[in-house]
């Protein structure tokens, strides 16, 4: 297996720093699937730390999860309510849990996490497999942006500067493949650390027609969490496909 193909290498190398100030506000996001999710129970796919996962389930509406890395596992384990939380560690592209959910969910572009040839499409199937007639699948992805990786490929990110390390970021896209790779390279005295990171991108056409070979219909499509309206110079998108009842 390629190092960048391991579902748990993300939590592994971040999770010590994965709730640092900075991340995205939850609360949109809650409130959208809040009122997708009925009585529940509804399954979050790389639950991740339960950024979203935790304010949903203070709803009072049944929240389980997957995840592959047992650091992220126990970062959310370590909050108010994380106990409470269902989780399976694995694979989400194999969606490996029994029942029925009225909504499965996946934020923060984590679908391109899935940097394997047909896991995306896999992970689709398993997610039909488990929808209840009439439920839902919510993707949150950037539409992917060729001047961006352009800017991207040309230029080093300068993370952060002190007086004992440097850290920068690299980027690398092979465009006919649609993939990337990330370096985060931290240079100190005592020597350099990588921290890798890849994805296999999709535009919302194409992950449309996955959901479709699904079995799935493109129910709806947003900017943003707050339901604003996409077009064509959206740069991420919230879409919503349900399972026919």
């Amino acid at each position: 297996m390629a190092k960048l193909d391991d579902p748990g290498l993300f939590g592994r190398q971040w999770a010590a720093a994965y709730d640092s100030p900075g991340n995205p506000d939850p609360a949109p996001a809650v409130d959208f699937l809040a009122g997708l999710a009925g009585a529940g129970p509804v399954l979050e796919l790389a639950i991740g730390s339960g950024r979203v996962a935790l304010p949903l389930a203070a709803r009072g509406i049944p929240v389980e999860g997957i995840e592959a890395s047992p650091e992220m596992v126990e970062l959310l384990r370590g909050k108010p309510g994380g106990d409470s939380v269902p989780v399976t560690v694995a694979d989400m592209a194999d969606v490996p849990v029994n029942g029925t959910y009225p909504l499965v969910y996946l934020v923060f572009n984590t679908l391109f996490n899935l940097t394997v040839t047909g896991r995306q499409e896999d992970c689709l199937h398993n997610v039909a497999r488990v929808l209840a007639p009439g439920g839902r699948f919510v993707v949150e992805a950037f539409v992917p942006d060729e001047a961006k990786f352009d800017q991207e490929e040309r230029e080093v990110q300068v993370r952060s500067v002190t007086e004992d390390a440097v850290t920068v970021r690299m980027h690398r896209y092979d465009r006919a493949a649609q993939t990337f790779v990330r370096q985060t390279i931290t240079f100190t005295d005592g020597g350099v650390r990588l921290q890798p990171f890849g994805m296999r991108y999709q535009w919302p056409e194409q992950i449309d027609a996955m959901a479709a070979a699904a079995g799935l219909e493109l129910e709806a499509r947003y900017a943003t969490w707050q339901r604003d309206e996409f077009g064509p110079e959206s740069t991420d998108h919230i879409s919503v496909y349900r399972k026919p009842s």
